[in-house]
């Protein structure tokens, strides 16, 4: 028997401000989405009955679609839905309670907990050692010592709440700006990233596949420690079955502790592997439905296997049911690069999407502005990446459309 079709009964609705975070649920009958009307959500969900676009001015965030008029008379239609989002916020929770909507998410204080960089370490308790040497101080209290080293501010996102400080001048113009902010600083580790979507059923921790975490590359960005995509197909080039047992480890004990914290569905874990030593450092906990599940479970489907993908069996498990190490899908290859805003320039957005048509890329455009927001996703069946900060002909064909 399918697996899904335990859930296949509930009324399920996906709210999400962009359509590509609910694309894995797309094809399945039993879930609606309801999300911003762009451009490029007009263009896979014309006809589709279980899509409702809202068409406002401008793009409304996951509250505003659900306080949106057209979304309660859409919901009327159902007994007693079902809300699933991208992550979980108090005023989520709020809409959703006063609407007896059901949300079906884990708690928005339990993700913040996990989340955010210095609660983080607390929750952790004795798996703090899988993180590389820290410690969490005011910034005011921060001494340069003549030694780079990470900082973090609490709440972060895509890398955009992590510096590397390599000066003392550096330090003091974050001192002056902020001196009572708390801050964890940690040892600057030299390494190839890691990431992979995982899920807490009731019983099982499932490790969703290991990507190489594309960082801080050139010209996608211009901040160093910003994620901009995953390769599935350079993995097991990087990795060795030591490296991969102890990455398995930290995603089990992790989620362990998230079981044990009233934890179901997706999280992520983001590792670095210190090129010296081989060593693999726990460096972010994404509490959430990680931004690369549609791109992983979009290259699973291409497998046409009776098993699941990752985004299923993170909605099979809000909902309590079983899911397997065994029925994930696996996949060896394909990636996505995300081609994020600077701040000193523009790009020639319709010529780089005209010349990116020739490649064999899917591509979704953005309408942001803002410097370090998504500009360009450009997702492909074959590898982006060949080695460590390395592209592929592909991925260098790419690159240079960019910089024209």
């Amino acid at each position: 028997m399918n697996k899904l079709n335990n859930i296949s009964t509930k009324q399920i609705i996906y709210v999400t401000r962009d359509i590509e975070r609910a694309l894995w649920a797309k094809d399945l009958p039993f879930v609606s989405i309801i999300t911003n009307c762009t451009p490029f959500a007009k263009s896979i969900t014309e006809n589709n009955s279980n899509i409702l676009l809202l068409e406002e001015d401008k793009p409304l965030d996951t509250w505003q679609l659900l306080e949106h008029k057209k979304t309660k008379t859409y919901l009327e239609q159902y007994a007693l839905p079902h809300i699933v989002v991208f992550k979980n916020t108090k005023r989520i929770e709020t809409t959703c309670k006063k609407n007896n909507w059901a949300i079906i998410n884990p708690s928005a204080e339990l993700s913040n907990r996990i989340e955010e960089k210095i609660s983080q370490v607390e929750w952790l308790e004795e798996l703090t050692s899988y993180l590389p040497p820290h410690r969490i101080d005011t910034l005011a209290n921060i001494v340069w010592t003549d030694t780079p080293f990470i900082l973090q501010f609490n709440r972060a996102h895509t890398g955009s709440g992590t510096q590397l400080i390599s000066s003392k001048e550096e330090l003091q113009t974050l001192q002056q700006k902020f001196p009572h902010r708390p801050v964890r600083m940690s040892t600057a580790i030299d390494g190839m990233m890691f990431t992979s979507n995982n899920v807490v059923s009731k019983d099982k921790t499932i490790l969703g596949n290991i990507s190489y975490q594309i960082t801080g590359l050139a010209p996608f960005t211009d901040q160093a420690f910003a994620t901009i995509g995953n390769d599935w197909g350079v993995t097991n080039d990087l990795l060795d079955e030591a490296q991969n047992i102890q990455y398995k480890k930290i995603v089990d004990d992790i989620g362990d502790k998230l079981r044990a914290s009233g934890w179901r569905g997706l999280f992520g874990v983001d590792v670095i592997v210190e090129h010296n030593t081989g060593h693999i450092y726990l460096i972010e906990i994404n509490a959430r439905q990680p931004a690369s599940t549609t791109c992983e479970s979009t290259l699973q489907k291409k497998k046409d296997s009776e098993l699941i993908t990752i985004g299923e069996a993170h909605l099979l498990s809000l909902f309590d049911e079983s899911v397997e190490q065994k029925d994930i899908i696996s996949i060896t290859d394909g990636a996505q690069i995300i081609v994020r805003n600077k701040a000193e320039k523009t790009y020639a957005v319709e010529h780089v999407e005209q010349r990116l048509k020739e490649e064999p890329v899917k591509i979704i455009l953005y309408n942001n502005d803002k410097a370090g927001s998504d500009l360009l996703r450009i997702k492909t069946n074959k590898q982006l990446i060949i080695k460590h900060n390395t592209l592929t002909d592909l991925g260098t064909r790419i690159a240079n459309i960019i910089k024209s």
